[in-house]
């Protein structure tokens, strides 16, 4: 036995050298005089308990910081989703409202093509009446001239010069 103990005594060694920088975490493992076995043991239990309960502290203390931080992930996904959704909503009245603007514009735009290709029929049948009002006073005036000169002959007399003067003025 005591040369499992020294075995022992000498990996503790080694390890403790090995890992010096660890000292925090490590337990000693030293050999103690045999009347102290039991206080020794009972030692080893106490750190052993400790060194679990700071572990268990540690792990709380991390569980902690990750439901935290969940909970903040969540929360900024929540309020991400939710602009996205209010983008979203936005996009779509402004895709609708162009479109009734897009609707309206092409409807007004048919009706005032409609208003110009009337118009431009009320022209043309207007330059056809003008044409024919024109066409109309050509002849009255001929009309007047044969007439006016026909009254000459026949009242004043045959004076083709006068007439002719006159004809030249109604022209």
């Amino acid at each position: 036995m005591t040369h499992q103990v020294s075995l022992q005594g000498e990996q503790t060694r080694n390890c403790g050298d090995a890992n010096s920088s660890r000292e925090d975490n490590v337990l000693s493992f030293t050999r103690s005089p045999p009347s102290n076995h039991g206080t020794t043991a009972l030692n080893l239990v106490y750190q052993a308990a400790e060194v679990f309960r700071d572990m268990e502290e540690h792990a709380r203390e991390i569980e902690t910081r990750a439901q935290s931080l969940c909970k903040s992930a969540v929360d900024q996904l929540k309020l991400a989703e939710m602009r996205t959704e209010e983008a979203e909503r936005s996009r779509r009245e402004v895709i609708n409202d162009a479109e009734r603007k897009l609707q309206d514009a092409s409807r007004a735009l048919r009706q005032a093509e409609k208003r110009i290709v009337a118009s431009e029929d009320q022209v043309t049948a207007l330059e056809f009446r003008a044409q024919a009002a024109e066409a109309q006073l050509r002849d009255a005036k001929q009309a007047l001239l044969l007439v006016e000169e026909a009254i000459r002959k026949r009242l004043l007399g045959s004076n083709s010069v006068n007439v002719g003067q006159h004809h030249a003025i109604a022209v």
